[in-house]
């Protein structure tokens, strides 16, 4: 059985079993499960497809003894020129004195290294007496960890490949090897460890990647449509006409995306079964407008509609807008944390008996004492704000109301796919038509005084100001301005004539708040913050956008932060302070300065950070895989998305040839529902 203890395998003893078991590995099926995380690929190519900087491997002849020179305490280099193909190449190797009396004039020797095409030279990571190889060309490398290494780790892996190989089991339905051309899981996992060429390599990985994501998306899907199917009983017969007559009231046309956005949300809510859906659009594309209606439409069926937002303000905001848009169509309510006593009584009897349609609020719409009476949908603004038991505390206050998450950040389709697998998503990609682009420049630090000369034109004109910084105080490590300093700097520079407010991770909510309503009311004029003021509250009159340091986020937060201006009649203008060193930091301002779609931001980042940055070492949301890699194997994971719903649609998981794939899934969903 390949679940028997590694102990079972020769060499593996109780001593080696404690060593492996600090990697996660207990039995056959993990150890053979255990791949390389990279491998050393040592291919010998003619001088001229040597490509300058890259690492190479070339094999010739030894010209001449070594020369040895010192410098430094205890440094040393070695060099000596090979002729390969007929050309010298001088090779230099450091650090490696006693090499001077094993490579010997006349001697063939095999040099990996990098590669210099001006010089045709090589500087030496690895050598080896002899010519090469051909069975050693590829070197797996294992991430192990105690006494193992990567060479002691790969003879316990062919031990055990020795001992079970045969019981590997394929997984994959015939079908899907056969389309797609896949080797069989036994020869993948012995290629894995134990590759011959790049080639079957390639392979055994493709196999792997598609493995995965199959897996990955069945579980998802399944998961999702189990909890659909086992919460029935909350279909939403709403009123079209009134519902028609009610966007026609609009001062605006809805654009094409929200309509299909739209479109799809009013589907769900008619549905029987409980709408959970994530919807996604970029700072200022409407969403509140389709979160409006869909409340609407939950009104017109007989139902209550509950909107939760991370801050009081932001649910004051709410609550004003909406009060504008329904006029006298319904009644709606704001229930916040300042809500107290015998208020707070009589607005949540109203709630339980349903003289309130619509309670907008922030987490106080989930304590103890507020019931409803018939809740038929929850929107949940800015959902990665709220706890997961947040979230479903207000879920279950109704019978089975539908759910509805909204964020402003951006998500690329193929984390989308994967974070948000077990719901339905729809998004919102482009703006309304005549908002102005929001003009973004780069510029250095020494051309501060010159900005500061522009906001001071702007605040006489009645506009306001963000500037922020990516540090509260003062930091030995980082050299970069920090929010206390850079309110102090603006205090002098503008003296009374401006008044400066300065806010901050370390003040309290009640203290953000005021903050933020300062400005909001313009009793502040510029506003010095670090990045908590990213998400949120609605000032019009806040046209400027400075980011100090702007090279040390990334470009969604960039993004997230320039959508803070923008929201007025006025030009709006994203000022971006940074003097990156890498070549990173260049692009990402190059690519901020040239476009304002979001989406074809997150997706750049994504590009340039990989998902574990996307979202931020803790986002529990994110899948971990063996291979796959979502943004690199993207066609991979929407194909066994798209493979997923053909199985499932079609009820093939009960066929013979699936069965391997269903004992794995009803592990992973019971696994699944403890946690739920």
């Amino acid at each position: 059985m390949i679940q028997k203890p590694v102990t079972e395998v020769k060499g593996i003893g109780e001593k080696v079993a404690e060593q492996l078991a600090t990697m996660n590995i207990y039995t056959v099926e993990d150890m053979l499960e255990y791949f390389p995380y990279r491998y050393d690929i040592f291919e010998k190519k003619p001088l001229h497809e040597l490509i300058h900087d890259d690492k190479v491997t070339i094999e010739g002849i030894v010209v001449h003894d070594p020369s040895l020179t010192f410098y430094g305490r205890k440094k040393s280099r070695l060099t000596f020129t090979v002729e390969v193909d007929g050309v010298a190449v001088k090779a230099v190797m450091f650090n490696r004195s006693f090499a001077k009396k094993q490579i010997t004039s006349q001697s063939w020797i095999t040099l990996t290294g990098k590669w210099d095409a001006h010089r045709l030279q090589i500087t030496v990571s690895n050598y080896q007496l002899g010519r090469m190889e051909e069975k050693s060309a590829i070197k797996p490398i294992y991430s192990v960890k105690g006494d193992f290494t990567s060479y002691k780790f790969q003879k316990l892996i062919s031990n055990t490949l020795k001992d079970s190989v045969t019981e590997i089991k394929e997984i994959l339905p015939a079908t899907y090897l056969d389309q797609y051309k896949l080797p069989s899981r036994e020869n993948a996992v012995k290629t894995m460890h134990f590759p011959k060429d790049r080639v079957e390599l390639k392979h055994a990985r493709r196999r792997f990647i598609y493995e995965e994501f199959l897996l990955f998306q069945l579980k998802m899907q399944l998961f999702r449509k189990k909890h659909r199917e086992s919460t029935t009983g909350n279909r939403q017969d709403f009123d079209q006409e009134k519902l028609t007559s009610f966007i026609k009231s609009f001062p605006f046309k809805l654009t094409d995306a929200q309509n299909r956005a739209l479109k799809q949300i009013l589907n769900d809510m008619k549905d029987p079964h409980r709408m959970n859906r994530l919807l996604q659009g970029d700072v200022g594309s409407g969403k509140t407008a389709v979160a409006a209606i869909c409340l609407y439409a939950s009104v017109t069926s007989g139902q209550q509609g509950a909107l939760m937002v991370p801050t009081e303000i932001l649910a004051e905001q709410h609550f004003q807008s909406l009060q504008q848009m329904f006029g006298e169509r319904a009644e709606i309510a704001l229930l916040t944390g300042s809500v107290k006593g015998k208020k707070r009584r009589e607005l949540t009897e109203k709630i339980e008996n349903q003289k309130i349609d619509i309670v907008i609020g922030t987490h106080a719409l989930i304590q103890g004492d507020v019931f409803f009476k018939n809740l038929g949908l929850v929107i949940v603004d800015e959902q990665h704000r709220f706890g997961v038991e947040q979230r479903r505390v207000l879920r279950d206050k109704g019978l089975h109301p539908d759910v509805l998450f909204m964020t402003a950040t951006p998500i690329p389709r193929t984390l989308a796919i994967t974070a948000f697998g077990d719901m339905d998503v729809s998004v919102i990609d482009q703006l309304p038509s005549g908002r102005k682009e929001i003009e973004t420049l780069w510029v250095k630090a020494n051309t501060f005084d010159r900005i500061l000369d522009f906001v001071r034109k702007r605040v006489d004109e009645g506009e306001q100001a963000y500037v922020i910084s990516p540090l509260i105080e003062e930091s030995d490590k980082l050299d970069i301005q920090n929010a206390v300093e850079l309110y102090h700097q603006l205090e002098a520079y503008y003296s009374d004539d401006i008044r400066i407010g300065l806010m901050h991770g370390r003040l309290t909510a009640n203290e953000k708040e005021d903050v933020m309503r300062q400005f909001a009311e313009n009793k502040i004029q510029v506003l010095v913050s670090t990045t908590v003021v990213e998400v949120g509250v609605n000032v019009p009159n806040a046209t400027i956008m400075i980011i100090y340091d702007a090279e040390r986020f990334g470009l969604s937060q960039l993004h997230q932060l320039r959508g803070r201006v923008g929201r007025g009649e006025k030009q709006s203008y994203c000022i971006l302070i940074a003097e990156p060193k890498g070549e990173i930091g260049k692009e990402r301002m190059r690519i901020m300065t040239e476009t304002t779609d979001g989406f074809e931001l997150s997706e750049q980042d994504l590009q340039l950070r990989g998902p574990g940055d996307f979202f931020g070492k803790k986002q529990s949301g994110m899948p971990e895989f063996k291979v796959a890699d979502m943004v690199h194997d993207y066609r991979a994971l929407e194909t066994a998305r798209d493979d997923a719903s053909i199985i499932l649609e079609n009820n093939l998981l009960e066929e013979e040839d699936y069965q391997q794939v269903r004992s794995i899934l009803e592990e992973e969903i019971n696994r699944m529902e403890k946690l739920d």
